[in-house]
């Protein structure tokens, strides 16, 4: 039905910067919101940024000022860009869309940050 390919993980030296994408494709009329979420191992699954169709947009305390999520609506594609990037920012990384029918999840993307 639908399908969400994310794309831009990778190892990172600490400081450095990566750029995260994800387009969905297959039956989709309108997407209400996108996101990116991370989870580490034995720990939870934790939002990490969101945008909303009117373009609004919410971020975790631990990456504002340092990533920033945006989309091309005609593209049904939105990015997270990662900037000044720390260890603990090691994590495998979610694609996220809100469709009308439910919530529609990426395999993960893993981004290694070295210290």
């Amino acid at each position: 039905q639908v399908q969400l390919v994310e794309s831009g993980g990778g190892l990172v030296q600490a400081g450095g910067s990566l750029r995260l994408s994800c387009t969905a494709s297959g039956n989709i009329l309108r997407i209400d919101g996108m996101g990116w979420h991370r989870q580490v191992p034995g720990k939870q699954r934790d939002l990490v940024a969101y945008i909303w169709s009117g373009g609004a947009t919410n971020y975790a305390d631990s990456v504002k000022g340092r990533f920033t999520i945006s989309r091309d609506n005609a593209k049904n594609t939105v990015y997270l860009q990662m900037n000044s990037l720390k260890p603990e920012d090691t994590a495998v990384y979610y694609c996220k869309m809100r469709l009308p029918m439910g919530d529609y999840w990426g395999q993960g993307t893993q981004v290694t940050v070295s210290s």
